[in-house]
C-alpha cells in the first residue's frame, strides 16, 4: 500500500516525495517477490518474478507506439480477484483503492487460487477521477474484461500530461501524476 500522506501530498500535482516512495516501493517489491521466487524454487518449483513498471528510459520503442508492456499485472490481479480496472485505467483494490503497486510471481507451484475473478469495474457512476483527471482524456466508460483500455482512457494524453507536470513540478521528465489516486474514495482512509 502507498503511504496516505505522500499520496494525499499530491493533491495539487506530482512532487518529489511522491516519486520517491513509488521508487521505493518499487525496489521493496522487487526484493520481496524475488524472495519469494527463491524460497519457491527451494520447493522444487519454477518461478518466474514479472517486476513492476520500469523507469522511461528502461523501456523499448514498442512500448511506446502502444504504452504496454508485455505482461499486465493489472489484469493478473483482475483474474486472481483481487480487484479491477478504475475509468482511468488504475487498478482498483477493494480494501486499498488505486493506493498501491502490483508486482507478479508466476508458479506452477501448487497454491489456492482464485475460483471468482472479477470482470468488471465496480465503480458505478463515480467519475471523480475522471473529472479531475488533468489530461482530461478520460471518458467515464466503465471497464470490463471485453473492453480495451483505448476505449475508455487515453494513455498517450495521460503519459504526455504527467511528463509535463513531473517536469514543471520538480524538474524531472518522467511520467508521473497520481491526480487520479489522490481522488478515488475507494481505500481512502477515512480522518
Amino acid at each position: 500500500m502507498l503511504n496516505d500522506r505522500i499520496i494525499d501530498s499530491i493533491a495539487e500535482g506530482p512532487n518529489i516525495d511522491y516519486y520517491n516512495h513509488c521508487q521505493e516501493v518499487n525496489r521493496e517489491l522487487t526484493k520481496v517477490a524475488h524472495h519469494i521466487a527463491e524460497e519457491i524454487q527451494l520447493q522444487g518449483s519454477k518461478s518466474l518474478v514479472i517486476e513492476q513498471s520500469t523507469e522511461d528510459e528502461d523501456l523499448d520503442e514498442s512500448y511506446y507506439k502502444t504504452l504496454r508492456l508485455d505482461f499486465s499485472h493489472k489484469m493478473a490481479a483482475t483474474r486472481a480477484g483481487l480487484g479491477w480496472i478504475g475509468k482511468t485505467a488504475l487498478f482498483i483494490s477493494e480494501k486499498f483503492g488505486p493506493r498501491v503497486r502490483l508486482v507478479t510471481v508466476l508458479t506452477d507451484y501448487s497454491l489456492p487460487y482464485c475460483t471468482d475473478p472479477i470482470d468488471e469495474s465496480r465503480c458505478g457512476s463515480c467519475d471523480l477521477c475522471v473529472r479531475h483527471c488533468p489530461a482530461q482524456k478520460a471518458n467515464g466508460k466503465l471497464w470490463n474484461i471485453h473492453i480495451d483500455r483505448n476505449e475508455f482512457f487515453d494513455p498517450f494524453a495521460c503519459r504526455k500530461k504527467a511528463l509535463e507536470l513531473s517536469y514543471q513540478n520538480f524538474n524531472k521528465e518522467i511520467s508521473i501524476c497520481g491526480e487520479c489516486i489522490v481522488v478515488c474514495p475507494i481505500g481512502k482512509i477515512q480522518r
